[in-house]
């Protein structure tokens, strides 16, 4: 399982364009083939700064999203509100029973 987290900050002003770009889109994503999760996160601090958070079931399917008509539609108009470039993380999970497989590396 691949976890993606995208961090957006955007302009004061166009925060609320964001959130209706999310509304309209969040449902398509989530049922997207291979994403098992995503949720929308504001800062505490920042009320401008939006995190996303997605589980997709593999590298190949969060690709295949981002070459898709969908993402093809969204991505422009979000990155046309932001105020810093976007920072993407693509994470895994350490479960406990990963753990020692990678106390054994060197």
């Amino acid at each position: 399982m691949l976890i993606r987290m995208v961090r957006m900050v955007f302009q004061p002003e166009k925060v609320k364009d964001f959130l209706l770009v999310f509304n309209d889109s969040k449902d398509k994503i989530r049922a997207f083939e291979g994403c098992r999760h995503m949720e929308l996160l504001q800062d505490l601090n920042d009320p401008n700064i939006f995190m996303t958070y997605s589980y997709w079931d593999s590298e190949t399917h969060l690709n295949n999203y981002r070459k898709s008509e969908l993402f093809g539609q969204v991505w422009p108009a979000t990155k046309k509100l932001f105020a810093a470039p976007p920072q993407a993380f693509s994470v895994h999970q350490i479960t406990d029973d990963l753990l020692p497989d990678l106390l054994k590396k060197p």
